[in-house]
This record gives C-alpha cells, structure tokens and sequence, in this order.
C-alpha cells in the first residue's frame, strides 16, 4: 500500500493557473482540488500516476480553462494535492536498530 501525502497550498488568484501547471508539470500528483477562501471545492482534477507533463497538460487543458474562469471569482484559493510519497517522505518503522560505528 502507498502511503499518500496530502499537502494545502494558498494562493491568490492571480497565482492559481501558474501554481496549476507547474504541479501538473512534476507529473507525481495523483489528484488535486481547487477550493474558495471559505473551503468550498471549486473543481476537482484526478491526475494519472507518473504521466508525462505535456500529456497530462492536454487532457487537462478541459480543467485548465475551467480553473483560468475560476480566477475571475476568487481573490483567494486553497489547492489541496494528493501525491504518492516518495521514498524519503515514508516512515520506517522498525525493531531491533543496532548502530555501527
């Protein structure tokens, strides 16, 4: 099972689009939500694991010029990215650690 890290990114309108792309473009977001200052999801964007970004950016530009119409309404937005942690982002658990110098 992954382990799935959820991170909450605030920006301002004139931001939103730009901040948009360039996490679509890491291409290791599994899905992502755009919500108003008050916490109201505004649009909702699933992402295909590990898909180029040029890739994702077409089959996205849909959403992208839904999120370009959005910044017209909000003066503030909150995304919320759910990505796939990367190998130093998991917790190790283990027993029995025996440090050798």
């Amino acid at each position: 099972m992954a382990n799935t890290i959820i991170d909450e990114i605030v920006v301002t309108a004139e931001e939103l689009l730009d901040k948009v792309v360039e996490l679509i473009k890491k291409g290791n977001i599994r899905r992502m939500i755009i919500k108003n200052k008050e916490g109201h999801k505004l649009i909702e964007l699933p992402l295909t694991l590990g898909a180029a970004g040029a890739g994702v950016l077409m089959i996205a530009a849909p959403f992208l010029s839904a999120i370009a119409f959005i910044t017209m309404l909000v003066s503030e937005a909150t995304i919320v990215v759910e990505r796939e942690a990367s190998f130093d982002e998991k917790e190790v658990e283990a027993e029995n650690i025996e440090i050798v110098e």
